[in-house]
Protein backbone atom coordinates (compact mmCIF):
# COMPACT_ATOMS: atom_id res chain seq x y z
CA UNK A 1 0.00 0.00 0.00
CA UNK A 2 1.33 3.49 -0.69
CA UNK A 3 1.74 6.46 1.72
CA UNK A 4 -0.95 8.08 2.84
CA UNK A 5 -1.83 11.78 1.86
CA UNK A 6 -2.48 14.19 4.56
CA UNK A 7 -5.26 16.79 3.30
CA UNK A 8 -5.28 20.19 5.41
CA UNK A 9 -9.35 21.41 4.71
CA UNK A 10 -8.17 24.34 6.71
CA UNK A 11 -5.46 25.76 7.03
CA UNK A 12 -5.14 28.87 9.47
CA UNK A 13 -8.67 30.18 9.17
CA UNK A 14 -9.10 32.56 12.09
CA UNK A 15 -13.06 33.71 12.86
CA UNK A 16 -15.40 34.79 15.10
CA UNK A 17 -19.08 34.37 14.67
CA UNK A 18 -20.74 36.36 17.48
CA UNK A 19 -23.77 35.79 19.16
CA UNK A 20 -26.76 36.23 17.56
CA UNK A 21 -25.61 37.01 14.01
CA UNK A 22 -26.25 35.48 10.63
CA UNK A 23 -23.19 34.35 8.53
CA UNK A 24 -23.13 32.49 4.99
CA UNK A 25 -20.42 30.78 4.28
CA UNK A 26 -19.04 30.46 0.60
CA UNK A 27 -17.16 29.00 -1.50
CA UNK A 28 -16.25 26.61 -4.40
CA UNK A 29 -16.14 22.36 -4.00
CA UNK A 30 -13.27 21.62 -1.75
CA UNK A 31 -13.11 25.38 -0.41
CA UNK A 32 -13.31 23.89 3.66
CA UNK A 33 -17.23 24.82 4.17
CA UNK A 34 -18.40 21.65 5.10
CA UNK A 35 -15.24 21.01 7.40
CA UNK A 36 -15.57 24.56 9.04
CA UNK A 37 -19.37 23.30 9.77
CA UNK A 38 -18.63 19.92 11.13
CA UNK A 39 -16.49 21.40 13.46
CA UNK A 40 -18.23 24.00 14.61
CA UNK A 41 -21.19 21.52 14.75
CA UNK A 42 -18.54 19.48 17.16
CA UNK A 43 -18.49 16.37 14.54
CA UNK A 44 -15.36 16.72 13.41
CA UNK A 45 -12.06 17.68 16.26
CA UNK A 46 -9.55 20.12 14.83
CA UNK A 47 -6.25 18.16 14.39
CA UNK A 48 -4.39 21.97 15.17
CA UNK A 49 -5.56 25.43 16.50
CA UNK A 50 -8.94 26.01 18.60
CA UNK A 51 -12.24 25.72 17.81
CA UNK A 52 -14.05 27.48 20.66
CA UNK A 53 -18.02 27.44 21.86
CA UNK A 54 -19.02 29.31 24.50
CA UNK A 55 -15.28 29.76 25.96
CA UNK A 56 -15.62 25.73 25.23
CA UNK A 57 -12.21 24.47 23.68
CA UNK A 58 -13.88 21.35 21.37
CA UNK A 59 -10.08 19.51 21.02
CA UNK A 60 -10.28 19.30 24.76
CA UNK A 61 -13.54 17.66 25.25
CA UNK A 62 -13.80 14.12 25.27
CA UNK A 63 -16.71 12.22 23.34
CA UNK A 64 -19.04 12.40 26.03
CA UNK A 65 -19.33 15.80 26.55
CA UNK A 66 -19.27 16.96 22.97
CA UNK A 67 -22.20 15.21 22.11
CA UNK A 68 -23.87 17.09 25.32
CA UNK A 69 -22.87 20.03 23.56
CA UNK A 70 -23.86 19.11 20.31
CA UNK A 71 -27.67 17.85 22.02
CA UNK A 72 -27.67 20.76 24.35
CA UNK A 73 -26.32 24.15 22.25
CA UNK A 74 -26.78 23.25 18.82
CA UNK A 75 -29.69 22.64 16.11
CA UNK A 76 -29.06 21.01 12.37
CA UNK A 77 -30.47 22.00 8.69
CA UNK A 78 -29.33 19.71 6.52
CA UNK A 79 -29.55 19.59 2.70
CA UNK A 80 -31.23 16.24 2.84
CA UNK A 81 -33.71 16.80 5.29
CA UNK A 82 -32.36 13.55 7.39
CA UNK A 83 -35.80 12.87 8.23
CA UNK A 84 -35.74 9.17 9.97
CA UNK A 85 -38.19 7.50 7.20
CA UNK A 86 -39.45 5.49 10.10
CA UNK A 87 -40.98 8.02 12.30
CA UNK A 88 -43.51 10.19 11.98
CA UNK A 89 -43.16 13.90 11.99
CA UNK A 90 -43.97 14.71 15.54
CA UNK A 91 -41.30 11.58 16.65
CA UNK A 92 -38.74 13.15 14.60
CA UNK A 93 -39.22 16.04 16.13
CA UNK A 94 -39.31 14.66 19.41
CA UNK A 95 -36.18 12.66 18.79
CA UNK A 96 -33.59 15.56 20.54
CA UNK A 97 -35.89 15.18 23.42
CA UNK A 98 -35.62 11.84 24.21
CA UNK A 99 -32.15 12.01 24.32
CA UNK A 100 -32.50 15.06 26.73
CA UNK A 101 -34.04 12.76 28.57
CA UNK A 102 -37.75 14.93 28.69
CA UNK A 103 -40.98 13.12 30.23
CA UNK A 104 -43.77 11.62 27.48
CA UNK A 105 -46.51 14.59 27.98
CA UNK A 106 -43.58 17.26 27.94
CA UNK A 107 -41.95 16.34 24.57
CA UNK A 108 -45.27 16.18 22.94
CA UNK A 109 -46.64 19.95 23.39
CA UNK A 110 -43.39 20.89 22.76
CA UNK A 111 -43.60 18.51 18.90
CA UNK A 112 -47.11 20.02 18.83
CA UNK A 113 -45.80 23.71 19.37
CA UNK A 114 -42.83 23.09 17.18
CA UNK A 115 -45.01 21.63 14.25
CA UNK A 116 -47.52 24.42 14.38
CA UNK A 117 -44.83 26.88 14.68
CA UNK A 118 -43.51 25.81 10.81
CA UNK A 119 -46.99 24.77 9.41
CA UNK A 120 -47.35 21.25 9.82
CA UNK A 121 -49.53 21.46 12.68
CA UNK A 122 -52.00 18.38 10.51
CA UNK A 123 -48.73 16.86 9.45
CA UNK A 124 -47.75 15.54 12.89
CA UNK A 125 -48.78 11.58 12.09
CA UNK A 126 -47.30 11.60 8.92
CA UNK A 127 -44.07 9.98 7.89
CA UNK A 128 -41.59 12.17 5.68
CA UNK A 129 -42.09 9.98 2.37
CA UNK A 130 -45.77 11.55 2.82
CA UNK A 131 -44.10 14.84 2.85
CA UNK A 132 -43.29 17.38 -0.27
CA UNK A 133 -39.67 18.62 0.17
CA UNK A 134 -40.58 22.09 1.54
CA UNK A 135 -42.41 19.80 4.05
CA UNK A 136 -39.91 17.97 5.13
CA UNK A 137 -36.84 20.74 5.63
CA UNK A 138 -39.97 22.26 7.39
CA UNK A 139 -40.00 19.18 10.09
CA UNK A 140 -36.11 19.31 9.95
CA UNK A 141 -36.25 22.73 11.11
CA UNK A 142 -38.90 21.89 13.82
CA UNK A 143 -36.52 19.07 14.99
CA UNK A 144 -33.48 21.32 15.22
CA UNK A 145 -35.56 23.48 17.77
CA UNK A 146 -36.28 21.01 19.81
CA UNK A 147 -33.67 21.83 21.90
CA UNK A 148 -33.82 26.11 21.53
CA UNK A 149 -30.33 25.91 20.27
CA UNK A 150 -28.43 28.89 20.66
CA UNK A 151 -26.83 28.40 17.16
CA UNK A 152 -28.22 26.93 13.98
CA UNK A 153 -26.05 24.93 11.57
CA UNK A 154 -27.54 24.64 8.10
CA UNK A 155 -25.77 23.27 4.95
CA UNK A 156 -27.53 23.84 2.25
CA UNK A 157 -30.60 24.37 3.16
CA UNK A 158 -32.66 25.06 0.04
CA UNK A 159 -29.79 22.89 -2.04
CA UNK A 160 -32.58 20.20 -2.75
CA UNK A 161 -36.02 23.04 -3.10
CA UNK A 162 -37.23 24.71 -5.62
CA UNK A 163 -36.82 28.48 -5.87
CA UNK A 164 -40.53 29.21 -4.19
CA UNK A 165 -39.87 26.77 -1.44
CA UNK A 166 -36.21 27.75 -0.80
CA UNK A 167 -37.55 31.41 -0.14
CA UNK A 168 -40.32 30.17 2.14
CA UNK A 169 -37.71 28.04 4.43
CA UNK A 170 -35.01 30.98 4.14
CA UNK A 171 -37.65 33.23 5.51
CA UNK A 172 -37.97 31.05 8.46
CA UNK A 173 -34.36 30.90 9.24
CA UNK A 174 -34.56 34.73 8.64
CA UNK A 175 -37.13 34.97 11.53
CA UNK A 176 -35.66 32.49 13.65
CA UNK A 177 -32.08 34.76 13.61
CA UNK A 178 -33.88 37.61 14.36
CA UNK A 179 -35.32 35.79 17.33
CA UNK A 180 -31.73 36.00 18.68
CA UNK A 181 -30.20 32.77 17.40
CA UNK A 182 -26.91 32.44 15.72
CA UNK A 183 -27.03 31.16 11.76
CA UNK A 184 -24.01 29.96 9.98
CA UNK A 185 -25.24 29.20 6.86
CA UNK A 186 -23.48 26.80 4.47
CA UNK A 187 -24.30 27.86 0.45
CA UNK A 188 -22.82 28.07 -2.87
CA UNK A 189 -25.62 30.25 -4.00
CA UNK A 190 -25.34 34.18 -4.14
CA UNK A 191 -28.90 34.40 -3.88
CA UNK A 192 -29.30 32.54 -0.38
CA UNK A 193 -26.44 34.09 0.52
CA UNK A 194 -27.72 37.78 0.42
CA UNK A 195 -30.03 36.69 3.02
CA UNK A 196 -27.44 37.46 5.80
CA UNK A 197 -25.74 40.56 6.29
CA UNK A 198 -22.11 38.29 6.90
CA UNK A 199 -20.70 36.73 4.54
CA UNK A 200 -17.50 34.26 5.14
CA UNK A 201 -15.67 33.28 1.75
CA UNK A 202 -12.72 30.69 2.03
CA UNK A 203 -11.15 29.28 -1.29
CA UNK A 204 -8.41 25.94 -0.36
CA UNK A 205 -8.94 25.91 3.26
CA UNK A 206 -8.43 29.71 3.71
CA UNK A 207 -10.30 33.09 4.26
CA UNK A 208 -10.11 34.39 1.22
CA UNK A 209 -12.99 37.80 1.89
CA UNK A 210 -15.21 39.17 4.66
CA UNK A 211 -18.30 40.82 3.80
CA UNK A 212 -20.59 42.54 6.05
CA UNK A 213 -23.20 45.08 6.36
CA UNK A 214 -21.90 47.73 8.40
Amino acid sequence: MGAETSVRALRGVTHQFERGSFWSVMGPSGSGKSTLLHLIGCLDRPTGGRCLIDGHDLATLDDARLSDLRLRRLGFIFQSFNLIPQLTVEENIQLPLFYLGWEARRSHERARELAAMVDLGDRLGHRPAELSGGQQQRAAIARALANDPAVILADEPTGNLDSATGRQILELITKLNAEGRTVIMVTHDPTVAERSPARLHLRDGLVERVETAN
